[in-house]
């Protein structure tokens, strides 16, 4: 039972779910601090911002009003996914499947990629000096 416990608390998947979820967490205060500072003012200088403080686009409607689409919120959460997602791979996964990659060099999983494979000739030849070892030599 604690073995197969241990099996899925260090399955790959589930370590990987964990870090993302955690650091998205906290990471995302830093990344909505940055965009509603940074970004949100640049795009202001283009369009100007709402009631809210966001920015957007204001187009005129049938009635003689305006339309807003706030392209500031689409561009924080764009924005935000990125930061996330670019911080997550090169903290967490990236490191995580070099030290697997080398975990399975050393126990010797996984075979020398840099060799080339055998043509299908070679394969024949093998499979044939294989099929010789095993038949029984003709008694004469």
């Amino acid at each position: 039972m604690i073995k197969g416990f241990k099996d899925f608390i260090l399955r790959g998947n589930v370590i990987d779910l964990a870090v993302a979820v955690v650091i998205g967490t906290a990471f995302t205060a830093v990344v909505t601090a940055i965009v509603s500072s940074i970004i949100n003012p640049l795009i202001a200088i283009f369009w100007k911002p709402d009631e809210n403080g966001v920015s957007g686009i204001e187009v005129p409607d049938l009635y003689g009003g305006t339309v807003t689409f706030p392209v500031g919120d689409l561009i924080n959460a764009i924005i935000s996914f990125l930061a996330v997602a670019i911080v997550v791979y090169f903290v967490f996964v990236y490191p995580m499947n070099v030290f697997k990659e080398r975990a399975e060099r050393r126990k010797g999983v996984v075979a020398d990629e840099t060799a080339p494979l055998p043509t299908e000739q070679e394969l024949l030849v093998q499979i044939r000096d294989l099929l010789d070892k095993q038949t029984p030599a003709p008694k004469a």
